[in-house]
């Protein structure tokens, strides 16, 4: 095996095992969708805020994620938080078909998103 193919392999190998916890389940977070309308996060914000039992205390003025202030970011929190919450509930991430699953922690800063097993 040339060292090229072997090089590639081995990134290969580290990524599928970067995503995965020591029990062999996969880590997941629950994002806002890139391509949704602002007005269609707004309403599943709301709803994951709201009545869905999120806990968005992190996303109001002077908590570790307000910042960046956008719909987006405010969005991916509440739909992580809620996702954690409640999925062994049953929950999906799917809020409308708004979100999506990702496997690259979108933590930033002190901004910290949960992941529960």
């Amino acid at each position: 095996m040339s060292f090229g193919l072997l090089r590639i392999l081995l990134a290969v190998l580290s990524i599928t095992f970067m995503a995965q916890k020591s029990d062999g389940q996969f880590v997941e977070w629950c994002i806002a969708d890139e391509q949704t309308p602002d007005d269609e996060l707004q309403k599943a914000l709301d709803w994951a805020c709201g009545e869905g039992g999120a806990d968005c205390s992190k996303i109001q003025a002077h908590q570790p994620c307000y910042l960046p202030n956008t719909i987006r970011d405010h969005a991916s929190y509440a739909f992580n938080n809620y996702y954690q919450k409640f999925k062994h509930k049953g929950a999906t991430c799917y809020f409308n078909a708004a979100a999506m699953i990702t496997d690259l922690d979108p933590s930033h800063n002190s901004c910290k998103y949960e992941y529960t097993h």
